[in-house]
């Protein structure tokens, strides 16, 4: 119905056939997702590592900069210094009384049992446990 339309409305304004008025309807479909790509897809063209957010506690997810950064370099850059992580950080050593599950000394980083595989900081906060720094050491090594 608006495609019939907008045909039709094409070969009234510009005396176009109906091959000429399909390409010209094809074009500006075009130019219309073109421009909403190029100026509201929300990407940033400063610097890869300070994105523009839609507020403070926003984080755009890995599939947003799979293209320009490694999953490592996104979640070490963009997703540990966000306020989402901050948040789910200080639930976790909140629920574990500030103590490190290993040792009982006083936790202050929060470890991974797993990792999201497709989708950075959607993790349940059951793959979390609070650490302390000697700990988290040794569960890397």
């Amino acid at each position: 119905m608006i495609y019939s339309y907008l045909k039709s409305l094409l070969r009234e304004i510009f005396n176009l056939d109906s091959d000429q008025s399909l390409i010209l309807l094809l074009v500006l479909i075009w130019i219309v997702v073109m421009t909403y790509v190029v100026f509201y897809s929300g990407k940033s063209t400063g610097s890869k590592f300070k994105p523009k957010f839609k507020s403070k506690s926003d984080v755009e997810p890995y599939s947003y900069y799979k293209h320009t950064l490694s999953r490592k370099t996104y979640y070490n850059e963009i997703y540990l210094k966000s306020e989402a992580w901050q948040r789910k950080r200080y639930v976790v050593l909140r629920r574990d009384h500030w103590k490190c599950v290993y040792c009982g000394s006083k936790a202050t980083q929060v470890h991974h049992t797993r990792y999201a595989k497709y989708n950075i900081g959607k993790e349940p906060i059951e793959w979390l446990e609070s650490v302390c720094r000697s700990c988290h050491e040794d569960l890397h090594d």
